[in-house]
């Protein structure tokens, strides 16, 4: 699949190297060219000069940048994103990294919906610490990845690309469960914070399920 991945940080480079490990056809961009050339060049991705140019060829955008900078971000890409889909792989942390951001009503991936009409948001990614990315699994258990989307079509592309990678993808159903995704991710983040983990833990659903 041609993916593009907005962002270069942490997440952005660990599921690039991910991606195009398991055939993907990977683009990046960076808050700087010379960032996304750097980071390419180490994952073997491709870089690109912009964000727009990122996302030109691509069937799958996954927004991996701050939190903060979704909304801008979003609004950058709007002109060019029409017949692709949309990850939303953030998580809305506060300024102080304490807790959830709450100054709105809905989930991050349901904002981010709301101001792209017409193009599918999956929220995924954001339950998986970028230190798991390339290690899908613990021992002989495939880690779960939860997806979130109300498009059925651009469901089921995310799987594809979950699965790809190694994890079990696990439909959690509409956006709405986009903000259980978010609090899942932040207590994850709050365990490994306050233990002293080595940010290495992931989330199984165990039993019979299928």
């Amino acid at each position: 699949m041609r993916i593009a991945i907005i962002g270069a940080g942490s997440v952005g480079s660990a599921l690039s190297r991910a991606a195009t490990a398991a055939g993907h056809s990977v683009t990046l961009s960076a808050t700087s060219p010379d960032k996304a050339s750097q980071v390419a060049a180490a994952t073997g991705a491709r870089p690109a000069e912009s964000n727009t140019a990122a996302v030109t060829d691509a069937e799958l955008v996954v927004l991996a940048v701050p939190s903060s900078a979704l909304k801008v971000v979003a609004k950058e890409l709007t002109p060019v994103l029409s017949g692709k889909v949309v990850v939303d792989a953030t998580n809305p942390l506060n300024a102080t990294f304490t807790d959830l951001e709450f100054g709105q009503t809905v989930a991050a991936a349901q904002a981010l919906q709301a101001s792209l009409p017409g193009v599918p948001v999956v929220k995924a990614f954001n339950t998986i610490f970028a230190g798991r990315l390339n290690s899908p699994t613990e021992g002989d258990v495939r880690l779960n990845a939860f997806y979130a989307g109300d498009d059925a079509t651009a469901k089921q592309s995310v799987a594809e690309v979950l699965s790809s990678l190694g994890f079990r993808p696990v439909d959690v159903g509409g956006l709405r469960m986009a903000r259980a995704l978010e609090e899942m991710a932040f207590l994850n983040i709050s365990l490994n914070a306050a233990n002293n983990w080595p940010w290495q833990s992931g989330w199984a659903l165990l039993g019979p399920t299928g």
